[in-house]
């Protein structure tokens, strides 16, 4: 299997990763603003906690909690995250390509599935949107708080393993 950005010369590489990281930086910083009136005693952690209720009844109290006003933040943060998935993606990923240079067989194969799994965890990330989505509209039927917290769950999961992957590739020795 290679990796999802082998494809790209090596020369720009190191380049991109970092138009791409400086780009996450900036959304992640612009997500911290649209976050904070979100944050409530039964949402602590904002839009994370909303993605992580997993049951109507949390999903409810915690939108019970937010005003028009949170709610719009909310709803803005959820059609922006979609121009924050590609660009952590691609960081992501390309950081994970950049740490497999150069590394022993079984880390390279690591790495690309972990590449892969940066994209995966976008399309998981746009699952749960829709779903948190379904939700913030008064949409409480089915099993959105369900669906949002397990894909969720399995986005923050690939996204810390590839992180943690990419950081121990300074560790990692031919």
């Amino acid at each position: 299997m290679k990796h999802p950005l082998e494809f790209l010369p090596h020369i720009l590489r190191k380049p991109f990763f970092f138009v791409f990281l400086a780009l996450t930086i900036f959304i992640f910083g612009v997500f911290s603003f649209l976050d904070q009136p979100l944050k409530t005693s039964a949402a602590p952690s904002g839009i994370v906690s909303f993605e992580l209720a997993f049951t109507g009844d949390v999903s409810r109290s915690i939108l019970d909690s937010w005003d028009e006003n949170a709610r719009l933040f909310a709803a803005f943060g959820l059609g922006f995250d979609f121009l924050f998935m590609p660009v952590y993606a691609v960081a992501l990923s390309l950081g994970l390509l950049l740490a497999s240079r150069d590394k022993p067989g079984w880390y390279l194969n690591l790495t690309t599935m972990l590449g892969w799994g940066a994209f995966a965890a976008a399309l998981f990330d746009a699952i749960e949107n829709y779903a948190l989505w379904n939700l913030l509209i008064g949409n409480p039927g089915g099993s959105y708080p369900q669906i949002a917290g397990i894909c969720a769950s399995i986005k923050f999961m690939l996204l810390i393993s590839g992180l943690l992957t990419a950081l121990a590739g300074y560790f990692v020795k031919k």
